[in-house]
């Protein structure tokens, strides 16, 4: 057998079958990683996608505030929260590093306000009450503004008004601040219709601005001729007047506050715009005179003005129609006379007469014709005596015919007005002109010319009482009969001649010379004297001390 030359036999071999190509599976623990890819990669874009603004605020400190804890919330809303902070770099403030949600991005305007929400006690005002228990936040109030902007400077004081509150804004200059501050009430009719927002100094430091913001519908009531004024504390006035007291409310008096009026007379004035500036009085008074047309007249007094200061009224029977601005002393050597020059401010719109209809008014006459025919009439101006407790006068204007004409000099500037000596300088000359008459009264001379009559009386009685001797003696006895009726009629005439007699001589002994009731008559005359004497120091003294009166004479100094 030869094995060289033998061939294999492929029959045997199994022929091989091919396999088709296994698609690719997953294996079951590869199910749980890439689902919680896909949840984590679902949530990454969500958060992307719900992810607001980044912004940042600057506030002096970041007291109340912390990174990942503080919120930031609009009207209690929660809209964001604080993610950093960190001091700036020239260590002056820090700066907050915020991210809001989507949803307020509407919020991030130009005018959009920040500030701190903590516990606060400013004046009258307690808030942040409820961040002591959680926590502080930043407080957010939009702004109306359509610009954009992601970097804020945020406020040390949260706003007086938020910006969605209607109403207006003003602003009010004045020459000082006063009592008022942020958050400080006004007042139209003593109803609370607005607070002060802001007050800052000018910048030449000449005064102060103040913005005050008032609500609607009262904002309405401000027309562009109303006058503001200071309403704090308590107006206490002492003048001629008496006392008088004045508040607009408890808040005011603890708080300050302002309040405004548009004169009666002015109510057609149109509306005043936002921020349409006006002046802010001190007193309501002083506001007033302001709103109206003012006129300045002197008037010249003879008499002493101790008693009258400058702002003193000008009153027309109750109604004031002025007031005082200067006192002066003018000195006429030649003449060696004293006069007071009083300077006086009047409003002549206080004198305008009215229909019975308000929407119609009278025209005004000219003030010069209307005042001059007033003066032809006897219009003047005296002094008067306002208060017996202070000593206070004051400047009236009445009528008085029978004074000597006058006229208003317009040549003078200011214009002089016609004057009549007070009432009180008047009785002082009245006192003096009685105390004078009394002291010429010849007393003495009087007592005894009285002492001579009585004396001829009694010899005429006596000369009467030897005639009817005679005559009863000598008579013929016809005519006897006649004559014992006449001799009766005669005796009950010397009866009563008797006793007229002793009348007589108890009169003559009362006025004698050396008689104790001539001696007390003497004594009451001068009584009399000295106590016109008096009078006239009285006088006197009370002309220079009129409170004298309630408060007695001061004691001289050592």
């Amino acid at each position: 057998m030869n094995d060289t030359n033998h061939q294999p036999d492929f029959s045997d071999i199994p022929t091989a079958i091919s396999e088709p190509k296994r698609r690719f599976s997953i294996q079951l623990v590869w199910i749980i990683p890439i689902v919680a890819a896909l949840i984590g990669l679902s949530l990454a874009v969500k958060s992307y996608m719900d992810r607001g603004e980044t912004i940042t605020i600057t506030f002096k400190t970041g007291e109340g505030m912390e990174a990942g804890k503080t919120k930031l919330k609009y009207k209690d809303v929660q809209i964001g929260e604080v993610k950093g902070l960190a001091i700036a770099k020239d260590r002056s403030h820090v700066v907050v590093t915020a991210e809001l949600s989507k949803d307020a991005r509407g919020l991030l305007v130009k005018d959009t306000r920040f500030w701190v929400v903590r516990a606060r006690i400013s004046g009258g005002n307690i808030s942040g009450l409820g961040t002591l228990i959680g926590g502080s936040y930043i407080g957010v109030d939009a702004g109306t503004s359509t610009e954009s902007q992601d970097e804020f400077i945020g406020l040390e004081t949260p706003p007086a008004v938020s910006l969605d509150v209607p109403g207006r804004q003003f602003v009010l200059h004045a020459a000082d601040v006063g009592s008022l501050d942020t958050s400080s009430p006004i007042f139209f009719r003593r109803m609370q219709v607005g607070q002060v927002i802001a007050t800052e100094l000018d910048r030449d430091g000449k005064g102060v601005t103040i913005k005050a913001f008032i609500r609607a519908p009262f904002d309405q009531y401000v027309k562009t001729n109303t006058i503001f004024w200071h309403a704090s504390g308590i107006d206490l006035t002492l003048n001629t007047s008496g006392v008088k007291i004045n508040t607009e409310s408890m808040v005011s008096i603890l708080l300050g506050g302002i309040s405004f009026q548009t004169p009666q007379d002015q109510l057609e004035a149109p509306s005043a715009a936002s921020n349409n500036v006006f002046t802010l009085f001190q007193t309501k008074d002083e506001a007033l005179k302001h709103a109206e047309t003012i006129e300045t007249y002197q008037l010249v007094f003879k008499e002493s003005v101790r008693g009258l200061p400058v702002g003193a009224p000008v009153d027309l029977r109750g109604v004031t129609v002025g007031e005082v601005t200067k006192i002066d002393v003018a000195l006429d050597s030649g003449n060696s006379e004293i006069s007071i020059p009083v300077e006086i401010q009047f409003y002549p719109e206080r004198l305008r007469a009215r229909y019975g209809n308000r929407s119609k008014q009278v025209k005004p006459l000219d003030s010069r014709t209307f005042l001059n025919d007033l003066v032809a009439h006897g219009f003047r101006a005296e002094l008067k005596s306002g208060s017996l407790l202070t000593g206070q006068l004051f400047v009236a204007l009445d009528f008085f015919p029978k004074t000597p004409a006058a006229r208003i000099d317009w040549s003078k500037t200011p214009p002089r007005f016609p004057t009549v000596p007070g009432s009180m300088d008047q009785m002082q000359k009245q006192l003096m002109q009685i105390a004078r008459k009394i002291e010429k009264i010849p007393f003495e001379e009087l007592a005894g010319d009285a002492g001579k009559t009585i004396r001829s009386l009694d010899t005429t009685l006596k000369s009467a009482e030897k005639l009817l001797k005679n005559l009863d003696s000598a008579v013929i006895p016809e005519a006897r009969s006649v004559l014992l009726e006449t001799r009766q009629s005669l005796e009950d005439v010397r009866k009563t001649l008797g006793e007229a007699r002793k009348t007589l001589g108890g009169a003559n002994q009362v006025l004698a010379a050396d008689a104790p009731v001539q001696l007390d008559l003497r004594e009451t005359l001068r009584e009399v004297s000295r106590a016109a004497q008096s009078l006239r120091v009285l006088g006197d003294y009370l002309e220079q001390h009129p409170e004298s009166l309630i408060r007695g004479k001061r004691e001289d100094k050592p």
